[in-house]
């Protein structure tokens, strides 16, 4: 493959990939939520996300969906826990495992807080035609898919 260096370096590439465009739109995102009274960060908002569309997960499945650590997985639920929208529920086939439930309340921020993140997606791609999103899409799931397949053989 050859890339054009006039217009495109590795390292834009790397810093835009790395964190640069993800670290901005959750600053933007923890503004917007502060801004409405949502009491979550975009972390948390990351694991709710995942729970309004498969509730009654283990914990290490929460992990491998939304790419955090252990010890970070447990920081988020248990920050989630006290403010009273998932709870740990002990599998019955072993109770080293935690089943992560949503609460009432958790179920109940889905449609508080799915239009506010929309808006800001919304923000983030505004002046971009409907085609160069689906290629920016299809680019960065190619990326992804490829670093996905190379820490599975590594």
């Amino acid at each position: 493959m050859d890339i054009n260096f006039k217009t495109f370096t590795p390292e834009l590439l790397f810093s835009m990939i790395s964190g640069k465009l993800s670290s901005a739109i959750s600053r933007r995102l923890y503004r917007v939520f502060r801004h409405e009274n949502i009491e979550l960060t975009p972390e948390q908002w990351t694991v709710m996300y995942y729970l309004w569309s498969r509730d009654g997960v283990t914990q290490q499945e929460l992990c491998n969906q939304t790419f955090k650590d252990k010890p970070s997985m447990t920081r988020l639920i248990d920050n989630l826990e006290k403010l009273n929208c998932v709870e740990r529920i002990p599998s019955k086939r072993d109770r080293r495992i935690n089943i992560i439930m949503l609460t009432p309340k958790g179920r109940e921020l889905e449609a508080v807080t799915k239009p506010v993140v929309l808006s800001v997606i919304r923000e983030a791609l505004e002046g971009l035609s409907p085609e160069e999103i689906d290629v920016a899409c299809h680019v960065l799931t190619y990326i992804f898919n490829n670093v996905q397949k190379s820490l599975e053989t590594n």
